[in-house]
């Protein structure tokens, strides 16, 4: 097999195409390609839906960027054909190997693709000679391209949650299917009418508002509000880790307000937050000091209440759930501790949605996880724009199918 043979089965370059030659000039890989005399090319956009074969009207010299071979850059370079229509429109037929974007092949974006999903593009457009721009733009074509195909007439069951862009008050807010575990929407900011753009979207994916059952979110009245106008059907399970996470912060006031006067509670925060489970030896050993009765201390009693609330979600049954529910707000209220009296006044006024937690089963976990995901990479990449973010929260987190898109996605490792 000679070089020109390796590179047609290489480029799946196909009749009526040939490689004419291959050249290295100026420390770059030229693999020129043509077409044979008096061939003909389909074209499907005729407006009868019936492809008809046209020869080519002329031909115009494009470029394109493809992988390295070796250490040099290889591009290809063809004689393109125009055909004219019967309608008299002339249209530019584009080759088996040419990319979405132009200049690109199908294999080079591909390339380019895998490394965005593990790198910032910033870092991507450094080791490949491309301007970051360019890589955007190709990204956000191929999201879309494949968040087109997107169907969720199956979804019933959706987590609400936001995530920051940057420091301050930039935030998106992410809509997860919760059952497959991943991202199906993203809307800027984290008010009501994120929820009202999610419903939209329903439409565009052969879906309604009115198949989604459950929601889980956590207690911003702007995501329950959205939620009761946009999804009729849908009931309210407020998130476990969210609820935990207000008890914590009543908990840790508690704590601050008492170690102003005692200096035993300085730099135990973690104690009284942790679970037993997680707490190192010297934690441990500062826990067992401070549960001494004799220092009778708020913070140990604003803890109890922490671990108590915890141990209501191990009920057998809904009704059960509901007793422990009510037992532990009695207490929290009783305590004259002012955080754990506003927490439980908190607990109060979001009581269906706490208890729906025993029948629907859900929480924000796996948004947790997903958020984990796009903070770090915003780390890596020192901050990005809004829209780069949404890019970058589609690409790592929508399980998005780029094969119809770009077939070598799916098929190529590099």
């Amino acid at each position: 097999m000679n070089l020109k043979e390796i590179f047609f089965k290489a480029l799946e370059v196909e009749d009526p195409w040939y490689i004419r030659s291959i050249d290295l000039i100026d420390e770059q890989l030229i693999i020129e390609v043509d077409f044979k005399a008096g061939s003909t090319f389909e074209d499907d956009d005729n407006g009868n839906d019936v492809s008809k074969s046209y020869k080519a009207h002329d031909t115009v010299i494009k470029t394109w960027r493809h992988l390295n071979f070796l250490q040099y850059h290889c591009f290809i370079k063809a004689r393109v054909p125009r055909i004219k229509r019967d309608d008299g429109r002339v249209r530019l037929i584009s080759p088996p190997w040419a990319g979405l974007m132009n200049g690109f092949t199908l294999l080079f974006e591909s390339f380019v693709f895998k490394l965005a999903k593990e790198m910032p593009v910033n870092r991507v457009s450094n080791l490949i000679g491309v301007y970051n721009g360019k890589i955007w733009n190709m990204l956000d074509i191929y999201i879309f391209g494949a968040k087109s195909d997107e169907d969720y007439s199956h979804v019933n069951t959706v987590g609400i949650d936001e995530t920051s862009i940057a420091r301050g008050h930039e935030y998106i807010s992410l809509f997860v299917d919760l059952q497959k575990r991943k991202t199906m929407f993203i809307s800027e900011g984290k008010d009501n009418k994120t929820v009202a753009n999610f419903s939209e979207d329903l439409i565009e994916h052969n879906a309604k508002a009115t198949q989604i059952k459950e929601v889980s979110c956590d207690m911003s009245p702007a995501f329950i509000k959205g939620v009761t106008e946009q999804l009729p059907n849908a009931k309210i399970t407020f998130d476990k880790f969210h609820i935990l996470k207000i008890i914590n912060s009543g908990v840790d006031k508690v704590r601050r307000a008492e170690a102003v006067d005692n200096p035993l509670l300085k730099n135990s925060r973690y104690v009284f937050l942790k679970n037993d489970i997680n707490l190192t030896a010297k934690q441990r050993a500062k826990k067992e000091e401070l549960l001494m009765p004799k220092l009778n201390l708020k913070s140990i009693r604003a803890m109890h209440i922490r671990e108590n609330f915890q141990q209501i979600y191990s009920a057998n049954n809904p009704d059960e759930f509901e007793s422990l529910l009510k037992k532990w707000h009695s207490w929290a209220l009783r305590s004259k501790l002012k955080p754990m009296v506003k927490v439980a006044k908190t607990i109060k006024s979001h009581w269906e949605g706490i208890l729906r937690w025993k029948i629907s089963q859900i929480n924000n976990g796996i948004l947790e996880g997903l958020n984990s995901v796009l903070q770090a990479a915003k780390r890596k990449a020192r901050g990005y724009k809004t829209k780069h973010f949404m890019t970058i929260a589609y690409l790592l987190t929508g399980k998005l199918d780029f094969f119809k898109v770009n077939k070598f996605c799916s098929t190529h490792s590099f």
